[in-house]
């Protein structure tokens, strides 16, 4: 519990780019709403894998996830798809388009499924609290500066979280090892 919060407040330290002030007025843009949701889905999902697999392999599963997927998305974005000269897109597009299909969803997908079926949800979501430091990395790789030097305590809290999640304590080495030698 206390890794999960130290990670949950180093990624908002992050988003709000360690402004208090920002933090406490709750002022958020339309994309970290939408970043919001994603993550409360995101953990929802994390933890519904298991209850909901009755036995399938995490390639079935994820069949099903993204089936769901596309229908709601068909159904959101009607009017948009319909509209869309698909036949006069380059084909960078093309290609973009493949790129997040296949390897941005829906291989994502099977190795989220494949851990959640194995490791407790906690360890298996650890990755998502440096989402906003990898966009940090992202934005100097873009040729943007650098954040200023409040933000850094928020990417040292996400690190130290994910640390905390993902090592195993001292009795679980213990027996593990013993496993393998019995």
């Amino acid at each position: 519990a206390l890794a999960l919060a130290i990670g949950g407040a180093g990624a908002l330290w992050v988003i709000f780019r360690g402004d208090l002030a920002a933090l406490l007025s709750f002022d958020i843009g339309r994309g970290e709403a939408i970043y919001f949701v994603g993550c409360i889905s995101h953990a929802v999902y994390t933890p519904m894998v298991r209850r909901l697999n009755r036995g399938e392999s995490a390639v079935m599963f994820t069949f099903g996830t993204l089936l769901a997927g596309t229908v709601l998305l068909a159904l959101y974005g009607w009017q948009d798809i319909r509209a869309t000269d698909w036949s006069a897109l380059r084909p960078l597009v093309w290609i973009t388009i493949l790129y997040v299909a296949v390897f941005a969803t829906a291989a994502t997908v099977v190795l989220l499924q494949f851990a959640a079926l194995r490791l407790p949800s906690a360890k298996v979501m650890a990755y998502t609290y440096l989402t906003p430091s990898w966009v940090i990395l992202w934005e100097l790789g873009f040729g943007n500066a650098l954040p200023g030097g409040m933000v850094w305590g928020g990417v040292l809290m996400t690190i130290l979280a994910l640390y905390l999640l993902l090592r195993e304590d001292r009795a679980e080495k213990s027996q593990k090892f013993k496993k393998l030698w019995n």
